[in-house]
């Protein structure tokens, strides 16, 4: 019924930049929050980034001033643009939607597949 779908991870040396997307897809009545999750091996997936329908924004400290979480309503578009890139920033990236079906009274959460971000330095 719905799918997100990331694109934009890749390989990037260290200070480089990459963008990430989601796109969200499907029987979707109203989305309240996206956001960006990582997960480094064998570290525990951590929420990075969050963007609320109206535009409130949260980062984690080790992101500030690097990363830009951005989204388009009327697309369900979510974006990510990563700047100064780090080895420390390597990880598989997940789009995460807190959403509202067509056919539910409720918001639940979905999760897209991941794309990998690589940094060497």
């Amino acid at each position: 019924q719905v799918q997100l779908a990331e694109s934009g991870g890749g390989f990037v040396q260290a200070a480089g930049s990459l963008r990430l997307s989601c796109s969200a897809s499907g029987s979707i009545a109203s989305i309240h929050a996206m956001g960006w999750y990582r997960q480094a091996p064998g570290l525990q997936r951590e929420l990075v980034t969050s963007i609320t329908s109206g535009g409130s924004t949260y980062y984690i400290d080790s992101v500030k001033g690097r990363f830009t979480i951005s989204r388009d309503n009327a697309e369900n578009t979510m974006y990510l643009q990563m700047n100064s890139l780090k080895p420390e920033d390597t990880a598989i990236y997940y789009c995460h939607a807190n959403l509202m079906l067509t056919d539910s009274y409720y918001y639940a959460d979905y999760w897209g597949r991941g794309t990998q971000v690589t940094v060497f330095s």
